[in-house]
């Protein structure tokens, strides 16, 4: 019984000095998670009440947000718990399936800002064809893409490490992510292999992508008019910010895993925490302030909210 015990639960060992700043812990990251429902919730909600915001520029955005909540609620939830427990464990099928939802959601933010990249490279490049390409058709085509393939190519390692024999049951993290690997007795060459096809499908091929549309429309905005310049630094300027935050935190990840054995603990916290905190909470900001419209409502929201 024991045995079955120490096999099915894993022990979170990225936390630091948590006996002792437990409280402090669980008040900062409880404000954080619910700053980051509130402040991504209020920009959906605006696009959602305002009509002359369903277009695909700020439907594409609304996703994007609620893609950043959906992936806050993975891990803020369990990690609060942790925060007030005696002991940071995790079962192993929950941790299967934090590592699932993390890397699947993840995978969706990218191919969302793909679909906001090609609706920008349309509307700038190709203005009068825009109303055929980017139908509400196409729109809901990019969204179910943008959270099904993800979903489906990391599932199949979730799905085929589920009966794995496992080695070591400490993990050094607050949640569980790729490190998830070094738990197993024997890694999996040919997995290996599919997963960096993986972070090539849902990573690497769309920021190339957005990398390309973007070269193109600045090329088309240089050789037009004022006019089209300020609309595409308007539009574009965010996706990029966006695209850059996402971009460096994957790059986070990818380091945490590769030098895990010689990371500082506590500055493996930070910058774990840096990968769930920054984007969700930078995101509604960058968008409510920089795209005009989604700005101009959400400044309206707010006199009438201190008027009353």
């Amino acid at each position: 019984m024991d045995a079955e015990i120490n096999i099915t639960y894993i022990t979170l060992d990225g936390h630091v000095e948590v006996q002792k700043y437990r409280y402090l812990y669980f008040v900062i990251m409880f404000t954080v998670y619910i700053l980051i429902i509130c402040s991504n919730c209020m920009i959906v909600c605006l696009i959602w009440i305002h009509q002359n915001l369903h277009e695909p520029m700020y439907i594409f955005i609304a996703a994007l947000l609620l893609n950043s909540v959906l992936l806050s609620t993975v891990i803020y939830p369990k990690l609060l718990i942790d925060f007030l427990s005696e002991k940071q464990i995790i079962s192993y099928s929950a941790c299967l399936f934090q590592v699932f939802m993390f890397y699947s959601l993840g995978g969706s933010e990218f191919l969302l800002l793909s679909a906001m990249a090609y609706d920008r490279y349309v509307s700038i490049c190709k203005p009068l064809r825009y109303p055929t390409i980017m139908r509400k058709t196409t729109v809901r085509i990019f969204l179910v893409s943008a959270w099904i393939l993800p979903a489906c190519q990391v599932a199949v390692p979730v799905v085929r490490h589920s009966n794995t024999k496992l080695c070591h049951l400490v993990l050094k993290g607050v949640f569980c992510n790729i490190l998830v690997n070094h738990l197993y007795c024997v890694s999996s060459r040919v997995l290996s292999v599919y997963g960096l096809v993986v972070l090539l499908n849902v990573a690497l091929f769309p920021m190339l992508f957005i990398l390309f549309t973007y070269t193109k429309i600045l090329i088309i905005s240089y050789r037009s008019c004022g006019e089209v310049r300020k609309k595409a630094a308007q539009t574009c300027l965010p996706h990029l910010l966006v695209l850059i935050n996402y971009s460096c935190l994957l790059t986070y990840d990818i380091i945490i895993v590769r030098l895990e054995s010689d990371f500082p603990k506590a500055l493996r916290l930070i910058m774990t925490l840096q990968i769930i905190m920054y984007n969700p909470l930078c995101n509604p900001i960058i968008y409510g302030l920089k795209m005009k419209e989604i700005s101009k409502h959400l400044k309206q929201l707010l006199c009438h909210a201190k008027v009353n």
